[in-house]
């Protein structure tokens, strides 16, 4: 029987593979767009493998931003409040939507009601500029890519209902041998939780790394410019001459030798890296985390 269960899954297998293997492709596709030469991808379009190997794409880019000092700068600036960014917004949202899980505490539905409330209306764009830089004063801060997004209550309320789905028996098992909440929270609530907690970080830490839109707004210091505004710019720019082009009828000097597609690639490329580094981490508590705020309201 089980030599004929085995038998039977060995097709199965080999349909994820190809379906993975498939899934790899847009991504190879991509890579191999950007070290293609930009006159190949224009008679002959996309293709797996490049049909003439050029770094002209990456130069570019370098060639844009003055020097490599100027993107690491920026990696370094991403990878720094991405990381502090994520870390504290769930330790903040995991004290929040502990107690609202907990049954004893009286206030958890106005609590409910008023953090609901708040994913249906907003302050506005400019209330929220005018909070930030004349009141706060986080505008040209590492602070302005952390403090306003710390706590997300769509994810308030997932980890809410995960927290719920843990036993009360552990909670007074714990109680019983002597440790208060935070004990209680640190050593089991938290460790049981990683699915969520897991979940939750991977969302958060992509959602700051792809962030270009905050230092369009708060940020004029070069050395505080995130890596996703950084290339916007190169796009914009290129976008800008090609538009100028256009208008006007006049082919701008070396805008032709822009190259322009395999850019676009290159940019994605450069940003994808930690994206891909960290998924496998969290892909084993990703499926259940995400799901599992589904199933009860």
């Amino acid at each position: 029987m089980g030599k004929k269960a085995g038998k039977t899954l060995i097709p199965m297998h080999i349909a994820l593979v190809l379906l993975s293997a498939l899934a790899l492709l847009p991504f190879l596709l991509v890579l191999a767009i950007s070290f293609s030469n930009e006159r190949d991808i224009v008679y002959y379009g996309y293709k797996l493998l490049p049909m003439n190997f050029s770094l002209d794409a990456y130069r570019y880019i370098l060639q844009s931003v003055n020097n490599a000092a100027t993107l690491l700068q920026a990696y370094k600036i991403t990878v720094a409040y991405s990381a502090a960014g994520t870390v504290l917004s769930v330790l903040l949202m995991t004290f929040f939507a502990y107690p609202l899980s907990q049954k004893c505490f009286r206030g958890r539905n106005a609590v409910n009601f008023f953090l609901y409330f708040t994913m249906l209306f907003s302050g506005g764009l400019v209330p929220v500029y005018i909070l930030n830089t004349r009141y706060l004063h986080l505008n040209n801060t590492l602070w302005i890519y952390i403090l306003p997004s710390l706590i997300n209550p769509w994810y308030v309320f997932m980890m809410r209902t995960f927290f719920r789905q843990i036993p009360e028996e552990i909670h007074d098992s714990a109680v019983v041998d002597g440790a208060n909440e935070f004990r209680f929270l640190f050593t089991m609530l938290i460790p049981l939780s990683k699915p969520v907690l897991a979940t939750v970080s991977l969302f958060i830490f992509l959602g700051k790394w792809n962030e270009w839109f905050v230092p369009t707004l708060y940020i004029s210091n070069q050395k505080l410019i995130s890596l996703q505004y950084l290339l916007q710019r190169i796009m914009s720019n290129i976008q800008m001459l090609q538009d100028t082009s256009r208008r006007t009828g006049i082919s701008l000097t070396g805008l032709s030798k822009i190259p322009t597609e395999t850019v676009r690639m290159a940019m994605a490329v450069v940003v994808a890296g930690p994206a891909l580094v960290i998924f496998p981490f969290f892909q084993r508590y990703f499926v259940r985390g995400l799901t599992v705020g589904s199933v009860k309201g």
